[in-house]
């Protein structure tokens, strides 16, 4: 593999892990409702992996290239989220987020795993940008096999989210734990967060429709 093109794609990939979107929503929300965050981030990073499969198996670039898959898993992605966010709203009406229980009652692992791995899996932002972005960094003439490039340079992105993410996680409960005012404050952004991603990636399907039925009319 290319150094130079790998130690290009890990500047890429941390500016984009360092971008704050629903993972890092998901990640601050788990860091203050639950007592390990660990099972929530090791879902994202879960999803990831999953495009990673994907990428390698070179699916990824088969469902980008079929408009009405891609179309259906935005709408569930979309569906998902909003129902993550209402959630999380939810949860924020009925705390009280006191120092006492800031880090809140023990959660079913294996559930927060799947919707932290439904939160990143889902996404078809997340596929596109395996798609798009990760070719642009792989070198024909390497010794490595493509698909093996394409492997690692995947993988390299699992783990630098998974540790961006669990700093994102540990932060806010250390930074809010003692400051309830600001723990639902940042719980309420997180809630919104995801909804208002919902409702962007739904509208970004339903309006081409509408517009296509409007002009069959």
């Amino acid at each position: 593999m290319n150094p130079q093109l790998f130690f290009a794609f890990v500047l890429v990939a941390v500016a984009l892990a360092c971008t704050p979107g629903v993972d890092w929503a998901y990640s601050i929300t788990a860091g203050l409702r639950q007592r390990s965050f660990v099972p929530a981030v090791a879902g994202l990073c879960g999803g990831y992996l999953l495009h990673t499969l994907l990428m390698v198996a070179g699916l990824a670039a088969l469902l980008s290239g079929l408009p009405g898959v891609l179309g259906w898993l935005t709408v569930a992605g979309a569906g998902y989220l909003l129902w993550l966010g209402i959630s999380t709203l939810r949860s924020w009406r009925g705390a009280s987020f006191s120092a006492a229980d800031a880090v809140g009652k023990p959660a079913n692992q294996l559930r927060t795993f799947l919707q932290g791995m439904g939160t990143s899996g889902i996404n078809p932002k997340g596929l596109l940008f395996y798609v798009a972005l990760v070719p642009q960094f792989v070198s024909p003439e390497a010794s490595l096999p493509v698909p093996v490039q394409s492997g690692l340079l995947g993988l390299t992105f699992v783990l630098l989210a998974g540790a961006v993410y669990t700093c994102v996680a540990l932060l806010a409960r250390k930074l809010l734990q003692s400051r309830p005012g600001a723990a639902r404050t940042v719980t309420l952004a997180s809630g919104i967060i995801m909804v208002a991603l919902g409702l962007v990636l739904l509208s970004e399907q339903l309006v081409p429709l509408v517009a296509g039925l409007t002009q069959q009319a």
